[in-house]
């Protein structure tokens, strides 16, 4: 995966609160800024696509290794 400036360990965490995490983080970095995300929650993938959708934010990848679920999130 590409570099990234921030991470998010939201494993073992239902949602929403991945997504939770992930907007407060991303409220904490400049625009341009990447924040990789760890998660465990299948329903992770949609929910990160559709949070892509409505605020804007780039989903860079997402990819999944050993029952976990890696994003990256550009800060839009």
């Amino acid at each position: 995966m590409a570099d990234f400036d921030q991470e998010l360990d939201a494993s073992g965490l239902n949602c929403p609160l991945p997504i939770l995490r992930a907007k407060k983080a991303l409220a904490s970095l400049s625009s341009g800024q990447v924040l990789h995300i760890i998660a465990t929650d299948p329903g992770a993938v949609k929910d990160f696509e559709a949070f892509a959708k409505q605020t804007g934010n780039e989903l860079m990848e997402h990819k999944e290794e050993g029952g976990k679920f890696y994003f990256l999130m550009r800060k839009s």
